[in-house]
């Protein structure tokens, strides 16, 4: 027990002049260290945190980028397909009979061709889109019976016997 009293003596003697006795100090060091860790624990998980959000929003807007560079890229495809549709209209009837009835079906086919490259060209898929979807919308029965229709036959098509 002495060597307890002699502890506690020693203890307040090595304090400096004007400390104070408050609940931060009388803590035990333990604790002390414990709220250090949990506060940079908590810092470092917001860091982490915000790490992960700025990678989240960088890949989303390379997402972005993809996609939209993957729309103009479709787009340049779909106007080229229509120019090469509207050349092969044109070699069509250059190289076709012009009467009888193989020139009126070479007239008609290269007359087909060079209004749809035409389209393509002009409207692109974005086009087609909207044109399609007009036409769903006026006629939505028999766009329905034609889905029904074409998902049947794929289904057909793919069944393994």
């Amino acid at each position: 027990m002495a060597n307890t009293t002699s502890t506690m003596r020693n203890r307040n003697e090595e304090k400096p002049a004007g400390y104070s006795y408050g609940e931060e100090q009388d803590k035990p060091q333990a604790e002390v260290t414990v709220g250090n860790v949990a506060e940079k624990a908590r810092d470092a998980a917001a860091n982490v945190s915000d790490k992960v959000k700025e990678a989240a929003a960088s890949a989303v807007h390379k997402a972005g980028d993809v996609a939209s560079n993957v729309g103009h890229k479709a787009e340049e495809a779909t106007a080229a397909v229509g120019g090469g549709m509207r050349s092969l209209a044109g070699t069509i009837r250059e190289s076709a009979p012009q009467g009888g009835m193989a020139g009126a079906v070479s007239s008609n086919v290269a007359g087909s061709l060079e209004s749809g490259g035409r389209y393509l060209q002009e409207h692109g898929l974005r086009g087609i889109g909207e044109d399609l979807t007009n036409l769903i919308r006026r006629n939505p029965l028999p766009a329905l019976f034609l889905g029904i229709g074409l998902g049947f036959m794929i289904a057909r098509a793919t069944r393994r016997d």
